[in-house]
C-alpha cells in the first residue's frame, strides 16, 4: 500500500484546482481551490516553488516526464498525490500545458487539476509504490530515477499501451 502523509483531503468532483508557473515552476497564480485544498494562503505561496507542495508519495520518474514533455511544449495528463501545508494528502488529475508568447516561446505553464476518481488512485497508487520502491532501492539518486524511469517504461510496454494511452484507461 503507498504510503502517504496525514489525512486524504477532497474537493468537490464539480471543482477545478488551478495554478500558473513561471518557467522555473514558481507559482504564479493560484485559484481558491488550490489555496484551501493545500491549506496554504496565497501570500504563502506565490513566488514559492511548485514542488512545495510535492509528496513523498509521488515517484520522482513520473515528475521528470512531466518536466520532460513540458519543456519540449508538449502538455501532459498525470495522476498526482500532492502533500499540504499540515501534512495531509490529496490526489489530482492533472493537466499541464505550456503557455507561449505571440513568437510561439513558452513562456509559462499552466495547470487544471480536476477530482481523481478512487478507481483511478487504487490503480495508480500500486504503480507508484512500485516506482518508489525502485527508486529507494538504489543509494544514488540518478541510479534510482533511471531505474524506475525503466521501470515505468517496463510497465507500460507489459500493457501495450503509451503513457497517455494508459492514464486515460484510468
Amino acid at each position: 500500500m503507498l504510503a502517504v502523509e496525514g489525512a486524504q483531503r477532497s474537493f468537490d468532483p464539480e471543482r477545478i484546482v488551478v495554478s500558473k508557473t513561471n518557467l522555473k515552476g514558481h507559482i504564479q497564480y493560484a485559484n481558491r481551490v488550490f489555496l484551501d485544498l493545500a491549506e496554504y494562503s496565497e501570500q504563502e505561496l506565490l513566488g514559492k516553488p511548485h514542488s512545495i507542495i510535492r509528496s513523498e508519495a509521488m515517484p520522482r520518474c513520473v515528475f521528470k516526464l512531466l518536466w520532460d514533455r513540458l519543456l519540449a511544449g508538449r502538455e501532459v495528463f498525470a495522476y498526482v498525490v500532492n502533500g499540504t501545508k499540515n501534512g495531509n494528502h490529496y490526489w489530482v488529475f492533472a493537466h499541464v500545458t505550456p503557455s507561449r508568447n505571440g513568437k510561439g516561446e513558452i513562456t509559462s505553464f499552466h495547470s487544471n487539476r480536476r477530482y481523481a476518481r478512487p478507481e483511478a488512485i487504487a490503480q495508480i497508487s500500486s504503480i507508484y509504490e512500485l516506482l518508489l520502491n525502485e527508486e529507494k532501492s538504489h543509494k544514488n539518486r540518478k541510479a534510482g530515477l533511471q531505474a524506475s524511469t525503466e521501470k515505468l517504461d517496463a510497465i507500460l510496454a507489459e500493457k501495450g499501451m503509451d503513457y497517455d494511452e494508459f492514464v486515460f484507461t484510468l
